[in-house]
């Protein structure tokens, strides 16, 4: 298989949910238009931010139908789903439904309760899913902060190169630059890296990186945008100032409770995705409108993400 190098943002999406916590998938077709409309390029699903997690296997199957169906093999936009790490009949299950609807590709994380015991296990875990869908490219879904699955990647990538036809690269989601940048030179650029960091994107992008998946290009696209045009031009300063700006901006969502702090600022973009689910922990009333005046001061509006006219 020829493996394609993804390049720009990909949003990983929130799962939208209603006021009871059931999925409200009604969204999905708007959310993706909204997604287009700033430059987005794909769609990673049932992630972290989309709480894949928290969602029985029949939800994530429904989730990805919806953006299948919102996407309509769109080949400028790529979607692809977390299977998950734990279960890998489960995973399989959800590899083979993927391919079923037409997804672009599959991702897979380390198990998180019994986890692998080194690199060689976590590999073939990653062959075990993988080759149940032989053409559809498959990226593992490096974020050893909540897997506990803290290999080296290039030693992954030692283990599976020329054994397994369909492994794409990896979506990494961790700060160890110098792994990431090993990664991105093993057999002279082989692997698609993705990098999962968006407070770190500028120091991705001056070690070689061309994709990026993250959740706060759902609502300041833009911003991302400029900064990676700032890096283009040589204008460092620029690039650098930007950074921090997103950094100002991520720093609320520590402020703020965590993960769930991206649904609040989903509402100011005029896309309610509604809260997350237990155990996260979501704003209080009191706190959405102190959270409203802080990210006032950060200048929001004006590296916002937008909706098109007439559909948001």
């Amino acid at each position: 298989m020829k493996i394609e190098h993804l390049q720009g943002l990909i949003s990983a999406p929130f799962s939208p949910l209603n006021a009871k916590g059931e999925l409200d998938l009604s969204i999905v077709p708007a959310y993706y238009a909204f997604l287009k409309h700033n430059g987005i390029t794909g769609a990673f699903i049932n992630g972290s931010t989309g709480e894949g997690v928290s969602l029985t296997l029949n939800e994530k199957k429904l989730v990805a139908e919806a953006w299948a169906k919102a996407s309509n093999h769109d080949p400028d936009f790529k979607v692809m789903p977390l299977l998950g790490g734990t279960c890998l009949a489960d995973c399989i299950d959800l590899a083979k439904h993927a391919q079923e609807i037409g997804l672009y590709a599959i991702s897979l994380t380390s198990a998180f309760y019994f986890k692998p015991a080194n690199v060689n296990k976590l590999a073939e875990s990653c062959m075990a899913v993988a080759s149940a869908v032989p053409n559809m490219p498959f990226y593992y879904y490096h974020i050893p902060v909540l897997t506990g699955g803290n290999f080296a990647m290039l030693d992954l990538l030692k283990a599976l190169d020329g054994k397994l036809d369909n492994f794409a690269g990896i979506k990494y989601t961790h700060e160890d630059f110098m792994d990431f940048q090993s990664c991105i030179n093993f057999q002279n650029g082989k692997y698609d890296m993705l990098w999962g960091r968006d407070e770190n994107m500028l120091s991705a992008l001056a070690v070689g990186s061309k994709g990026a998946v993250g959740s706060t290009f759902n609502y300041a696209a833009p911003l991302y945008h400029e900064l990676i045009e700032a890096f283009n031009s040589n204008d460092l300063s620029r690039a650098q100032q930007l950074q921090q700006k997103s950094i100002d901006m991520i720093r609320l969502l520590g402020k703020y409770g965590g993960i769930a702090t991206g649904k609040a600022y989903m509402k100011l973009v005029g896309v309610d995705c509604g809260e997350f689910r237990l155990p996260v922990a979501n704003m209080t009333a009191e706190q959405f409108e102190n959270f409203k005046l802080d990210v006032s001061e950060l200048g929001f509006d004006h590296f916002k993400s937008v909706a098109p006219a007439a559909n948001l």
